[in-house]
């Protein structure tokens, strides 16, 4: 993916959303000097350009009954099996993220799970089940100590 094309005022925009994704865009503009409107149009653009790729809210999984977060580095019988097993961890809606990845696996996914024995139905009877997956390791997840979007600095 090419790298967007983005200026200084661009970058103090991505800056604050980083910080409160939630900021108005009025107070943005405040902030930068410009218009509501060039602002609009600017976010707009680098959500065209997927500099942005989202927004909204974050769920708190331990609120919800799932105080398990678990990473499983998963190998496949061929890493080119990887396009086929996407979509059915796509069917696991306690799998949140997934990886294709270098290394000792094939894949590397994070779940939430309610607990150890919901962990263990996923792991046994959804994920290891899925055709091509040869085998599992899971690291269970003791703090999430830091969690944050990636530094945005002007050029």
């Amino acid at each position: 993916m090419a790298r967007a094309q983005l200026d200084t005022l661009d970058y103090k925009i991505l800056q604050m959303l980083s910080v409160n994704g939630r900021k108005p865009f009025l107070e943005i503009a405040r902030e930068c000097n410009v218009s509501g409107a060039a602002i609009h149009q600017r976010i707009q653009r680098m959500i065209d350009l997927k500099v942005i790729t989202g927004s909204g809210y974050h769920v708190n999984p331990k609120v919800l009954g799932y105080r398990t977060c678990t990473y499983i580095g998963v190998n496949l019988e061929r890493g080119a099996m990887y396009r086929d097993v996407v979509p059915e961890l796509e069917k696991i809606p306690e799998v949140v993220e997934c990886h294709f990845t270098t290394g000792p696996y094939t894949m590397l996914i994070k779940l939430y799970a309610r607990d150890n024995e919901h962990l263990m139905e996923l792991l046994n009877d959804k994920i290891q089940m899925i055709h091509g997956v040869k085998g599992t390791e899971t690291l269970i997840s003791l703090d999430d100590s830091i969690n944050r979007e990636i530094p945005v600095h002007y050029e």
